[in-house]
C-alpha cells in the first residue's frame, strides 16, 4: 500500500471514530452509499464448585467470552451488507483464532417483504436471535440447542456455527404499525459426507418464525430480538412460535431420525412510572429427534436433544441511577426433560448494573444446578452433579 492510500485509510479511520456526525461510527458516503463499523467484548470471572485441577475445590477462572466486530453497510437503497466476526477459543492462545460469524447480503424492500441471504442466524426462540449482547442475562444459553449452536462446523458433519447457517431468509411484517412480524427460511442445515452421517440424501432445514406484538411494536434489525429493552420501548407484550423440519437431520448414517423442533416465546416488559421497569422472558421447546438410541454407538452421532424444556426469568430495574448505572436484580429457572436421557435444571439469580443498556453493564450471579456438569451429552448414560457457580462479568459494545 502506498502512502497515499495510507493517508485515505487513516482519514476514513479518524472520520469514524472521531466525527460527531457519525453517529456510532457511521460514514455517510452520498445519500444511498454507508458504511459503519462496530465493536462488543464481553469478559468474565467464575468460580465453580469442584471445577479445580484436583476436582475438590472451586475453579477460579477469567474468560473472554466474546470478542466481535460489527460491519454494515449500504450500497443502493434497496441494497445492504452484514459483516460480522466473532473470536474463538479467546481463553486458548494456542487456539484462538478471528472468524467469519456473518455474511449477510441484504434486498431490503419495504416493511413488508425483504430478503436476506448468506451466513446467517437461523430464524429460532429469541434467546437464538437475541445473540449474547442483547439479551437479558450473561450467561444466558441454558436450554438445548438448535441445529446450528449444537454444531461447532459447517460442511460435511456439521450443521452450522453459533447458531448461524448458510441460506436465505425472507422477512416483513404486517398488520397495525408492522405488529405482525415473521420470517422464513431454507438453510443447508446438517451435512454428510458419502460414507458418515445421517443425512445422506441431502435434505435441506425449514425454519419459520411469526410474532405478533400486542401492545408497542418492538423495533430490531431485521427479524432479530432483544431480551429487554430497559424501558425505551414502553409497554411491550410479544408472542411467538417457532417450527424448524430436517428430514434425517439427526442421529447416523446407520440410525438416522427427522429433526422437529416447536417453540414458543414471550416477553413482557412494563414501565411502572417513576420506580422503574418489570421485565418478564419465557420460553418452551419441544424436540423431536427420532433416532434409535444405538445411534450413540456410531462414530458419526449427531446427538441432538430429544424431549422439552423451558426456561423462565423475572427482572426488575430499579429507576432511580446508583452513581452511573441501575440495579437490575432478577429470578432465572431452566428445566430440561429428556426423552432417553437424564432431566436437568438450574436455579439462578443475581442483579445486573445496567450503565447504558446492551451497550455497557456488568452482572454478578449465583447459579446452582446439574446442566454445566451434564452439559450437551443427551445419552443414556449422561450424569452431573448438582454444583454451585458464582460469576462476575462486563459487557461493552459501541
Amino acid at each position: 500500500m502506498n502512502r497515499k492510500r495510507h493517508l485515505i485509510v487513516l482519514g476514513l479511520l479518524i472520520g469514524l471514530f472521531a466525527s460527531e456526525a457519525s453517529a456510532g461510527g457511521k460514514i455517510s458516503i452520498d445519500d444511498t452509499k454507508w458504511i459503519s463499523l462496530g465493536l462488543g467484548g464481553r469478559a468474565s470471572f467464575a468460580a465453580i464448585e469442584d471445577a479445580s485441577p484436583n476436582g475438590d475445590e472451586f475453579s477460579k477462572d477469567f474468560r473472554i467470552d466474546n470478542a466481535r466486530l460489527y460491519i454494515n453497510g449500504q450500497v443502493h437503497e434497496y441494497l445492504k451488507f452484514e459483516f460480522n466476526t466473532e473470536c474463538v477459543f479467546c481463553g486458548n492462545s494456542g487456539l484462538e483464532e478471528f472468524v467469519l460469524l456473518d455474511a449477510v447480503a441484504k434486498i431490503e424492500i419495504n416493511q413488508y417483504f425483504n430478503i436476506w441471504g448468506g451466513r446467517l442466524l437461523v430464524p429460532a426462540e429469541r434467546q437464538e436471535l437475541n445473540g449474547p449482547f442483547y439479551s437479558s442475562t450473561y450467561d444466558a444459553y441454558k436450554t438445548p440447542f438448535i441445529p446450528a449452536d449444537f454444531s461447532v462446523d459447517f460442511g460435511a458433519g456439521g450443521a452450522g456455527v453459533y447458531a448461524r447457517d448458510q441460506g436465505v431468509n425472507i422477512w416483513g411484517a404486517a398488520g397495525p404499525e408492522g405488529a405482525l412480524q415473521y420470517v422464513f427460511g431454507v438453510f443447508q442445515g446438517l451435512q454428510s459426507s458419502s460414507t458418515a452421517g445421517p443425512n445422506q440424501d441431502d435434505n435441506p432445514l425449514f425454519a419459520a418464525r411469526v410474532a405478533y406484538n400486542f401492545l408497542n411494536v418492538e423495533k430490531n434489525p431485521g427479524y432479530y430480538t432483544s431480551g429487554t429493552y430497559y424501558g425505551t420501548a414502553g409497554d411491550v407484550f410479544t408472542v411467538a412460535g417457532v417450527v424448524q423440519y430436517q428430514k434425517d437431520g439427526t442421529g447416523s448414517r446407520a440410525n438416522p431420525g427427522d429433526f422437529l423442533n416447536l417453540s414458543a416465546d414471550v416477553i413482557f416488559e412494563k414501565v411502572i412510572e417513576d420506580c422503574g421497569v418489570f421485565t418478564f422472558n419465557g420460553e418452551y421447546k419441544h424436540f423431536d429427534s427420532d433416532y434409535d438410541s444405538a445411534a450413540f454407538g456410531d462414530a458419526d452421532v449427531f446427538a441432538m436433544f430429544d424431549g422439552d424444556s423451558f426456561s423462565v426469568v423475572g427482572l426488575y430495574m430499579f429507576e432511580p441511577k446508583v452513581w452511573i448505572g441501575q440495579f437490575q436484580p432478577y429470578f432465572r429457572y431452566t428445566g430440561i426433560y429428556a426423552n432417553g436421557s437424564s432431566d436437568r435444571e438450574e436455579y439462578e439469580a443475581g442483579i445486573n448494573y445496567i450503565i447504558d443498556g446492551h451497550n455497557a453493564n456488568m452482572a454478578l450471579f449465583y447459579q446452582y444446578g446439574d446442566i454445566a456438569t451434564k452439559g450437551l451429552d443427551y445419552s443414556p448414560t449422561a450424569s452431573g452433579d448438582d454444583v454451585s457457580a458464582i460469576k462476575l462479568a462486563i459487557q461493552i459494545q459501541i
